[in-house]
């Protein structure tokens, strides 16, 4: 299952970047082959200054190893070998107008001294941050998101919708950090799935990545903004480092397993603004963002 879907998670790494490239026309992806000391590695590719993506990252990587003493006890385990794989995306577009988005797909297993599975799991999701509201892109991404779900389980969809507006909270400012999406973790063979049915319903997510996504940035990526507007996008974009650094598991989890510094912080958006006790005015734009931020909306 590890080969496969680390082949998986490589084709799509080179569907996506491919498809980024051709709507920015101008930047192009770098790219990173790294190795990691305790076992592993992964290639990191970035995005940055083009006519539509400011920074962006598409990562894929697989490590192994003895899993260290603090995700021991994370897991609750003892002394284990682990595997980990999968492809995390950030993209932050230059233009207020297209929301950032972000997504991850991932697999990991651990071992016992015999080097047998004792367990396995998928996890990941994928998740928009608007700066300006459009109601039509927000139903459009929970659309795609629904409609690779029913395909597997109609309960999928409400119950990793739920989660992701749980997930995805910035608890210190009572606010989610964008409008959601899905977020699954611990997707583990049971009587009603296998491991090859989570397999199936993952890769179908991740297929549905550029559906979910591209049409919307095609329609905002050209619409004028303002100073004011851009200003308000620096400051949102605030509220998501804050989310990386406070809150996000996958951060955590690449900080404590010595992963590569560079690639777990592709994430943060290169201009941001802390502005002191900011408030959007009464009936703006930006204060109907804040309070759908505050009130999850079930989009489809």
């Amino acid at each position: 299952m590890k080969d496969k879907f680390y082949k998986y998670i490589q084709n799509l790494q080179d569907r996506i970047t491919a498809k980024l490239e051709a709507i920015d026309g101008k930047a192009k992806f770098q790219q990173d082959i790294w190795k990691r000391p305790e076992g592993g590695g992964g290639r990191t590719r970035v995005i940055e200054n083009g006519n539509v993506f400011e920074k962006g990252g598409v990562n894929i990587s697989g490590v192994h190893g003895k899993l260290p003493k603090s995700m021991q006890t994370y897991f609750k385990v003892g002394d284990v070998d682990f595997f980990a794989c999968g492809l995390s995306l950030v993209l932050h577009p230059k233009n207020p107008m297209v929301p950032t988005v972000h997504a991850n797909w991932r697999y990991f297993e651990m071992y016992n001294d015999n080097g047998n599975i004792i367990d396995s799991w998928f996890g990941g999701g994928q998740d928009l941050t608007p700066y300006y509201l459009f109601e039509e892109d927000a139903k459009h991404f929970h659309q795609t998101c629904k409609t690779a779900c029913d395909k597997h389980n109609p309960e999928f969809y409400p119950t990793y919708k739920k989660r992701c507006d749980e997930y995805f909270y910035n608890a210190h400012r009572n606010e989610g950090r964008g409008i959601g999406g899905l977020f699954f973790d611990y997707c583990k063979a049971s009587e009603t799935m296998t491991m090859e049915n989570w397999y199936n319903f993952v890769t179908e997510v991740g297929d549905s990545f550029l559906e979910a996504y591209v049409p919307i940035v095609e329609k905002r990526k050209n619409l004028p903004y303002t100073k004011t507007q851009r200003n308000w996008q620096e400051i949102r974009r605030g509220r998501y480092v804050e989310f990386n650094l406070v809150h996000d598991k996958g951060t955590l989890f690449g900080l404590k397993t010595n992963g590569r510094i560079e690639s777990i912080l592709m994430s943060l958006p290169p201009h941001v603004q802390w502005v002191y006790d900011h408030h959007p005015e009464a009936g703006s734009d930006e204060e109907i963002l804040i309070n759908v931020l505050q009130n999850p909306v079930d989009w489809v």
